[in-house]
Formats: C-alpha cells, structure tokens, sequence
C-alpha cells in the first residue's frame, strides 16, 4: 500500500486558519479596551510623559489630577463608515483606556503642562524644589 503524503501548505493553511480563529476570538473579547504605550522619563527639573495615542483626536482625551494621582483616560473609536468595504483583518486597537500614575512627592501641582500634537500626548511636571527630600541628621 502507497502512502500519499498531505501537502504542507494544505496542513499548515489548516493550522494557519485555525490558530488565526482562535486569536481573534481572543482579541475580539478585548476589543473594547486598549492599552496606549507610555513613556515616562525625568531630568533635573521636570518629569515627562508621553502617551502614543494615533488616531485621536484631543477632545477624546482626558488628563486628571487627584490626591497627586495623574489619570490619562479617553476612547478611540472604530470608524466604519464606508458601504461596500469589507475589512479582512483589523489590528489596529480601539475601545477606552485608563492609565494612572502616583506622582512622586517632589512635583509642582500647578505647573503640568499637556500637548497633543501628531497622534503624540505630551505631559510636563516640574519639580519643587520646596518639596525635595532631604535627610534629617539624628542628634
């Protein structure tokens, strides 16, 4: 008796199909929630955030401040819009967001400054220096 051997790309289109399935299901059950890249960074005198939020537009966008707790929230929302399109494959992340962050003892409420420039979300904090730690000797 001949064995005929399957051809790979039938079995790997099979598997390709398959797992491609069972990731979008996966993707699909989160689709109402994104998670924007955050970059946080400092020099001497100022704290920044940056937030990549592609797509947005600044009225979409929340800032936040409470008991020095920074809160970057907002929603990017599908638009499909055009008759007759029939999208095959949609990576691109939408649905609302909400990031916080503690800020640390040493900034200056009053001084955050926000931008939002292509697709960019900008935040600076300066420091104060009235709020610096410093070490209390021990007598």
């Amino acid at each position: 008796m001949r064995y005929n051997r399957p051809e790979s790309n039938l079995m790997s289109k099979r598997f390709s199909d398959i797992m491609d399935e069972f990731f979008n299901d996966a993707v699909n059950a989160r689709r109402d929630k994104f998670m924007p890249s955050i970059d946080i960074s400092e020099t001497e005198t100022k704290f920044h955030i940056s937030v990549e939020l592609p797509g947005m537009k600044k009225d979409d966008i929340n800032i936040n401040l409470e008991n020095s707790r920074l809160t970057i929230s907002g929603e990017r929302r599908f638009q499909d819009k055009e008759d007759g399109k029939t999208y095959h494959r949609v990576e691109t992340r939408y649905g609302s967001f909400n990031r916080s962050f503690q800020l640390p003892d040493n900034v200056d409420e009053e001084s955050i400054e926000a931008s939002y420039e292509d697709g960019l979300l900008n935040i600076s904090i300066d420091k104060s220096e009235d709020k610096v730690k410093k070490q209390i000797k021990i007598s």
